[in-house]
């Protein structure tokens, strides 16, 4: 904090110092100016924008495709995987394909998407409802933060068989 200074003083002294003079505010009256070695500045923050960027979390949208006459173990099958992805931290667009005579019952469709949502509760939100568009009915869905996730619970101990003998 030198206070107020002409800027020739200001530059003579960030010169003497093998230093620059860098305007921090020029809108304040008087502007603020920084004695500093603007080269390792800008390096320091190269740095910072570099590890913010490792640090970064890449979220993928993964499809998952079926008509509305799936059977229940390809359903299954699906499910894991979209559990997997749930568990990667990747979202899931769920996209229900009708073909020919499949287009007059558009509600079997509907039943699969809502029999999708309610198995991946669990892992997942829905972050878009189920829409129509053309041939195709799709949502997403979302996995849910790790900490809110259901926790399975575990069921009651089982009880020992000489106890209940004792009990008796």
């Amino acid at each position: 904090m030198l206070g107020v200074m002409p800027t020739r003083d200001a530059q003579r002294l960030a010169d003497n110092q093998d230093l620059d003079l860098v305007e921090v505010s020029p809108n304040a009256k008087p502007p603020v100016c920084k004695i500093m070695d603007y080269g390792k500045y800008r390096y320091e923050e190269s740095i910072k924008r570099k590890e913010q960027r490792k640090s970064q979390k890449v979220t993928m949208v993964k499809e998952i495709k079926f008509h509305p006459g799936v059977d229940t173990n390809d359903l299954g099958h699906k499910l894991r995987q979209m559990t997997e992805f749930f568990k990667a931290g990747h979202k899931v667009k769920v996209t229900l394909q009708y073909r020919g005579r499949e287009n007059a019952h558009k509600d079997l469709g509907m039943e699969v998407i809502k029999k999708v949502i309610e198995a991946t509760a669990e892992y997942a939100t829905l972050e878009q409802q189920p829409k129509f568009f053309g041939r195709t009915l799709s949502c997403l869905l979302a996995p849910r933060p790790q900490q809110q996730q259901k926790q399975k619970p575990t069921p009651p101990p089982a009880p020992d068989k000489e106890k209940e003998k004792a009990e008796e």
